[in-house]
């Protein structure tokens, strides 16, 4: 197949240079080289010349198609798609790739190349360019959108490995654009089919990382900014509209209080729920911050709320305020998420307190009480 494929430009200097390693190439594309590695192994996306020591080292067509891949990685299309219009791409799309990435400003110290993550700069009284969209993207165009359910040719499978794959990059931007919920979005879909399966992902991989970089980190940043920004973009048209703001007396009195289990470092599952709340109509708020046994039954008895919800990831959550509150407001509707029995037998035989085992299910007994 290398050999069949078309040069991305004329002859020159580059064309015939030894090529380049595949730390440098890593370098340029801002992606890590463990990816670079498996875009080789899963999918032929790898280097084609051989030094005379034989070691293998990246083209300038083969650095174009790398362009190709990761340009529709971000753009949502699942990887063994992107990996393919990578290698069907003809000159017209290879030169368009190399041309983008030339437009941005030189990485000192990496022989003066381009960051192909920047985009062009706009001539004077010109709109800045966005990204150039691939022929070989099917749907692709302006207008196109990178949102979750929105992403031409993506399934969801391949938009969680595009976002696992941003998250390993350490990729914050794109990672950001992939999780973004559109604005006739599900917050409850997107965090079921989408930002929970990354997180789970992402959570089980071992990863050699230098100071800062933390994969958990960026995708928990873009998960939380996309669920942020929805709720307000949904709150102001919901104000637009005619109906009280959200610290409203009348919106106050009927609130679902959302616990994260103690301990739980980014309780991502409670902001997705009460932003899946928000968007059904309810009031809710979520507890952040280190809160005691006793300050979490101030809070109850100050908000006064409709239902309490404890919504964790954690296989064995400490129930501790579960049975405090039970013990303080006999009366008030308890969900817990729960997906081990055995860590249920641990919870109040009571009808009032809930056992759910998924999100989906915690969000309707939630809705069934304040709704």
């Amino acid at each position: 197949m290398t050999s069949s494929r078309p040069a991305p430009h004329g002859g020159g200097s580059r064309a015939s240079s030894a090529g380049l390693a595949v730390a440098a190439v890593a370098r340029r594309l801002g992606v890590a080289p463990a990816t670079l590695r498996t875009w080789d192994r899963r999918y032929g996306l790898g280097p084609s010349a051989r030094t005379a020591g034989s070691h293998r080292r990246y083209t300038p067509e083969d650095v174009a198609r790398l362009l190709v891949m990761r340009r529709l990685t971000l753009e949502g299309v699942a990887p063994v798609d992107a990996a393919k219009a990578a290698l069907e791409a003809g000159v017209e799309e290879l030169e368009e790739a190399t041309e983008e990435a030339a437009g941005g400003e030189p990485d000192a110290g990496d022989d003066a190349e381009p960051d192909p993550a920047r985009p062009a700069p706009a001539a004077d009284g010109e709109a800045p360019r966005g990204r150039a969209h691939l022929r070989a993207l099917p749907g692709g165009g302006e207008g196109a959108s990178s949102a979750p359910g929105h992403v031409p040719g993506g399934s969801a499978s391949g938009r969680v490995s595009a976002v696992v794959d941003a998250a390993l990059a350490y990729d914050q931007a794109g990672c950001d654009d992939l999780l973004a919920i559109p604005a006739q979005g599900d917050p409850a879909v997107w965090w079921t089919e989408i930002a929970e399966p990354a997180w789970q992902r992402v959570a089980q991989r071992t990863v050699l990382a230098g100071p800062g970089a933390v994969p958990e980190v960026v995708l928990a940043t873009a998960a939380l900014r996309a669920l942020r920004e929805f709720t307000e973009a949904f709150e102001r048209a919901m104000v637009a509209g005619g109906a009280p703001p959200a610290n409203h007396p009348s919106r106050m009195r009927n609130i679902v209080l959302i616990f994260a289990a103690p301990d739980e470092v980014v309780p991502l599952s409670a902001h997705a729920l009460a932003a899946a709340l928000t968007a059904k109509g309810a009031t809710a708020r979520i507890v952040t911050g280190p809160a005691s046994t006793h300050r979490s039954l101030e809070l109850v008895t100050m908000v006064r709320p409709a239902a309490l919800v404890l919504a964790t990831a954690q296989r064995r959550p400490d129930l501790d305020l579960i049975h405090a509150v039970h013990e303080g407001f006999a009366e008030l509707p308890v969900i817990v998420s729960l997906r081990r029995d055995d860590a249920a037998s641990e919870l109040p035989l009571a009808p009032t307190v809930q056992r759910v085992r998924s999100f989906t299910a915690m969000l309707h007994e939630a809705l069934a009480v304040v709704t």
